[in-house]
Order: structure tokens, then C-alpha cells, then sequence
């Protein structure tokens, strides 16, 4: 059974990657399918345009057709406007998973913008960022790469997290099984805004995201030159972005684990 890579939006996204050494520049109508919502969720502008809405009787959200194994997805993402409080939107994948997750806001406050790495069912990889504009103005590309190396996650293309393969340190790391990429919206109000603080409103339903500008760069994971490390201007934008817009990060967090930091907390 493949697992997957994904994106919660007012629910849950999950985007998959791959194994060959092509970019597919996608449409919705061939490499997505609508797989609940009961028409929630639409394919428009012949297969350029993908959105979901929730409202208080259910979300929506889609799938990929294809599994995938190493390489990179692209995503133009334009997230719920206004007073979003209690709805969450997530890039990654389950069991073994990347996720980009953004967890709704009160209308003014910024979005937080959550990811983690999941390993054989294990995560608690915390990383919390700010975003440095509104992601409810405009469309914006949040991209995951992914080789055996290492997993960055980019936004506009700027790296903000990187996560390296230290399984010679005893750190699990996802590299065995292919993902699929899903994506939902929903209600996520026990736990998404405040830690379920502030409640959904829906005299704002229906809240609606939008994607389009799907694309997979897929290559043969036993190429070496696949394991894009950072270079040095890379690298610089990685660390301002995490010395401005981090908010948490699960290896600063020394109450949480008061054994000892995780592993790759001393070798990162």
C-alpha cells in the first residue's frame, strides 16, 4: 500500500513525488481526481484550475492518479481570505509523510504555516513558520523535494527546512515506499486555530482554496547528482527565513522531550 505526501487547507492536502527524470506540467482532469465533497470540489478552466470548499456539512478534497518516489512537486496554492479561524491546509504525506499544513486564522492574524516528516508512522517533527506575505492575495508555489538524501521544503522558492537522511545515526528517514498526493479541506476547529481555542464561523462559509500550476520533476533515485544539496546563496535564504519567520521548532523544545532531544536535533 503506497503512502503519501500532502496539503491541508481548511482540512488535509497530499501531494505525492516521484522516480524517472521528466517535469510534467499538469493538468487537473488527467493526473487528479475529486474524491469527495459531493461537488464541493471542482475542476475548471478545462483542467487548469482545481478548488475546494467546505461549509458546515462537509469539505471536500482530491487525490493523484499516480504514485510517485523521489523528486520534486510544485503547487501554486491560494489559501482561504478573511476570518479562516479552525480550517487547516496541508502538503505532505501518511504513515511515511512530508506535509506542508496551514492552520486557519482570525481575519488579520497571519497564517501558520506547519510542517513535518513522518517515518514509519512516527512524526513529531515540528516545524512552525510565519509567511513573509499574505498567502489569501495572491497564488503562491510551495514546492517539497525529495531524494534519498534529503527532503527542502521551498516556498516561492526559497528553501525553508531541510531534512537530512541521518539513518547512520539511527534516524528513520521515508525513502522505501512510493506516495500519493491528496489534499482536503475541513474542519479542523477542536485543534487548528489557538489549539482550538476559536471556533470555526460560518456565517463566512463557504471558505474555497484554489490550486492550479501542478508540476513533478521525477528522477532515478540512483543518480548521486539528485541529492541537491543547498548551495551557498540557498543555504543563506534557508537561514532567514527560520531566524525571521520561525515560530516553533520541535528541537528547541526541551520541556517536550525531557529525555533528551531527538537525534537529529544534535546532528542538523
Amino acid at each position: 500500500m503506497s503512502s503519501s505526501i500532502f496539503l491541508l487547507l481548511l482540512s488535509s492536502l497530499i501531494l505525492i513525488i516521484i522516480a524517472a527524470s521528466t517535469v510534467v506540467a499538469s493538468n487537473f482532469y488527467e493526473n487528479f481526481d475529486v474524491t469527495w465533497g459531493d461537488g464541493r470540489g471542482k475542476i475548471l478552466n478545462n483542467g487548469d484550475l482545481l478548488t475546494l470548499s467546505l461549509d458546515k456539512s462537509s469539505g471536500s478534497g482530491f487525490q493523484s492518479k499516480n504514485d510517485y518516489l523521489f523528486g520534486q512537486i510544485d503547487m501554486d496554492l491560494k489559501l482561504v481570505p478573511g476570518n479562516s479561524a479552525g480550517t487547516l491546509s496541508s502538503k505532505g504525506s501518511t504513515w511515511d509523510e512530508i506535509d506542508f499544513e496551514f492552520l486557519g486564522n482570525l481575519s488579520g492574524d497571519p497564517y501558520i504555516l506547519h510542517t513535518n516528516v513522518f517515518t514509519q508512522g512516527k512524526g513529531n517533527r515540528e516545524q512552525q513558520f510565519y509567511l513573509w506575505f499574505d498567502p489569501t492575495a495572491d497564488f503562491h508555489t510551495y514546492s517539497i523535494f525529495w531524494s534519498p538524501q534529503r527532503i527542502i521544503f521551498s516556498v516561492d522558492g526559497k528553501p525553508i527546512r531541510e531534512f537530512k537522511n541521518m539513518e547512520s545515526q539511527g534516524v528513520p528517514f521515508p525513502k522505501n515506499q512510493p506516495m500519493r498526493i491528496y489534499s482536503s479541506l475541513w474542519n479542523a476547529d477542536d485543534w487548528a486555530t489557538r489549539g482550538g481555542q476559536v471556533k470555526t464561523d460560518w456565517s463566512n462559509a463557504p471558505f474555497t482554496a484554489s490550486y492550479r500550476n501542478f508540476s513533478s520533476k521525477n528522477w532515478d533515485s540512483s543518480n548521486s547528482s539528485n541529492g541537491q544539496e543547498l548551495d551557498s546563496t540557498s543555504q543563506q535564504r534557508l537561514e532567514w527565513v527560520q531566524k525571521n519567520y520561525m515560530i516553533y521548532n520541535y528541537c528547541k523544545d526541551s520541556k517536550r522531550f525531557p529525555q533528551g532531544l531527538p537525534t537529529e536535533c544534535w546532528h542538523s
